[in-house]
């Protein structure tokens, strides 16, 4: 951290705490000779010293707050231009760049004045000191030492507190982005109330340990207190005893007891300003570890580990129908705001088991139809039936326990390859995800990786290709076992080998179930029955799919 600060701050923290450790001297001085004398000649120079003192203080500050800023720029700007995977730990970084960095200031604009003021100021009193009254200046240099040695022994129990605390706190925060990122993916699975849980238990812990971490601070600031009241109390007693005695003179005596209090002051600041200070200091360690690394995430993504399984709940597997029937009739949908709808007036029929491709332009509707098949885009006039009954009138959860989804860009969890192929059956055991990868044709880079199945992602499936990451959703739905699958341009932005990999998948999970395919190329076509072209919202063209167009 030191090494962030400018030579010429340390410089000018350094002339300040000599500054106010001689100005300190000088009013205890003037204090003793006022009081003991009688006298309040030296009165105004005491106010002066005291206002000196304070425009010191305020220099300082000053100082130490534009370095604070100077800083935190600058390790926001280092960090957020090291090299990173795409989203990788995106949540963890925002919580880094804003909460975690603006917890320096509390080091910078504390801490740093107070570690020159605690070395220089002790030693300029206690030399003082030393010249007023050795015996007193003796039992100082003694008892002195005990309150940095106190102030490690709880600091460093702090800082192993704090830093948990901030783990956590990063836990909470990239999580949280996780499942709201994810949102579509867990609705269409049917695991969002399992969320609310997650996250209220991350909070919860967060919060102990952000109790714990201000308990250990408390008590440091007790054992502080409690040596240099004792310490004090020490000097104080003897030179009580020869002022009665007559044996000390009275401006001596006052002001060894107003410098005493004065040598430890610093000490204990020192202290209390460090544990204010440690939330920072976590933070600001792993933005240099990120930095050097040149990677963003890598800590969070270990601790994806620890929360492995968190993203998909337990949950009793549920038996399911065959592959329904589903009508489109009439159906308009139209999005808030817009002025004019997304579908208008579609109808479209599905039969049992049979797979349908929706063609055409980008904007034309297809993506919305099958968003109104979910049940997530609500319908203006018109509606769907599902085997003669209205889709309105179906248990949305119920429904989407028969459906599989594979979205343009789906959404993995920053989990488990595992984890995230079981998310829709959270109980399946690993032979049941290892038969869904290898339908998905995804067992030859699973099995590459490092962990295998027990890899664990970056956020959005971060380290792994758009293919992979296609064929991972594919294993997903295909462990689901939906009577109705859902495909939205599954091989949009795959090289030639991923998109031919992927077609092979896609052709054994629609196999006897009911499908709606969004196709944007033509090589999903050869896996459907029927192939629907939309334009503007509404169909246009509804005829049997032929072999050549998938060539």
């Amino acid at each position: 951290m030191m090494r962030l600060v400018p030579r010429r701050v340390v410089v000018v923290l350094g002339a300040a705490a000599v500054a106010q450790g001689v100005l300190l001297v000088v009013q205890a001085e003037l204090l003793a000779r006022a009081i003991a004398g009688l006298d309040t000649g030296p009165l105004p120079l005491v106010a002066g010293v005291v206002a000196a003192r304070a425009v010191l203080a305020w220099w300082v500050s000053v100082v130490a707050g534009r370095s604070a800023a100077a800083v935190k720029r600058g390790l926001r700007g280092a960090v957020l231009g090291a090299r990173s995977p795409a989203d990788a730990d995106a949540g963890g970084r925002v919580t880094l760049l804003t909460r975690g960095l603006d917890a320096l200031d509390p080091f910078f604009t504390g801490y740093l004045p107070q570690v020159p003021a605690a070395c220089v100021v002790p030693v300029l009193v206690l030399a003082r000191l030393a010249v007023a009254d050795w015996a007193s200046a003796l039992v100082v240099a003694v008892t002195v030492p005990l309150v940095p040695v106190f102030g490690m022994l709880v600091g460093w129990r702090t800082a192993v507190l704090t830093g948990r605390q901030w783990g956590l706190l990063q836990r909470l925060g990239g999580h949280f982005r996780d499942v709201v990122a994810g949102l579509g993916t867990l609705r269409a699975h049917g695991r969002t109330g399992h969320q609310s849980v997650v996250v209220r238990a991350l909070a919860d812990e967060h919060r102990r340990a952000t109790v714990g971490a201000l308990r250990v601070a408390f008590l440091s600031s007790l054992v502080l207190e409690l040596v240099c009241a004792l310490a004090v109390a020490v000097v104080a007693v003897p030179v009580g005893l020869r002022l009665l005695g007559g044996q000390m003179a009275l401006a001596t005596g006052l002001l060894v007891l107003m410098l005493t209090p004065e040598v430890y002051l610093p000490l204990r600041a020192l202290g209390t300003r460090f544990h204010a200070s440690a939330e920072g200091v976590a933070a600001a360690r792993q933005a240099f570890a990120l930095i050097d690394a040149g990677l963003i995430g890598t800590g969070a993504v270990a601790d994806a580990g620890a929360r492995r399984g968190r993203v998909v709940p337990a949950a009793p597997a549920r038996g399911r129908a065959g592959p329904p029937e589903i009508v489109f009739e009439e159906v308009t949908a139209r999005y808030p705001g817009s002025d004019r709808p997304a579908l208008e007036r579609v109808s479209l029929r599905v039969a049992a088991g049979e797979r349908v491709a929706v063609t055409g332009r980008s904007g034309a509707g297809k993506s919305t139809l099958l968003l109104v098949a979910l049940g997530l885009c609500p319908v203006e006039s018109g509606r769907v039936l599902v085997d003669g009954v209205d889709l309105a009138g179906l248990d949305p959860v119920a429904w989407r326990e028969r459906l599989g989804w594979v979205p343009q860009r789906p959404h993995l969890f920053a989990a488990s390859i595992g984890d995230n192929i079981r998310l829709g059956v959270p109980d399946a055991d690993a032979g049941a995800v290892e038969r869904a990868a290898r339908a998905a044709g995804a067992v030859e880079f699973i099995r590459a990786l490092p962990d295998g199945y027990g890899t664990v992602l970056g956020e959005r499936g971060a380290g792994l290709s758009a293919g992979q990451r296609q064929r991972l959703a594919v294993a997903r739905a295909y462990l689901r076992g939906a009577p109705v699958m859902l495909l939205d341009e599954p091989t949009a932005r795959l090289d030639l080998r991923s998109e031919r990999l992927l077609v092979e998948a896609a052709g054994r999970l629609l196999a006897g179930r009911s499908a709606l395919v969004v196709a944007h190329r033509p090589a999903l076509l050869g896996v459907v029955d029927r192939v629907v072209r939309l334009e503007d919202g509404r169909v246009v063209d509804d005829r049997p799919a032929r072999p050549e167009e998938a060539a």
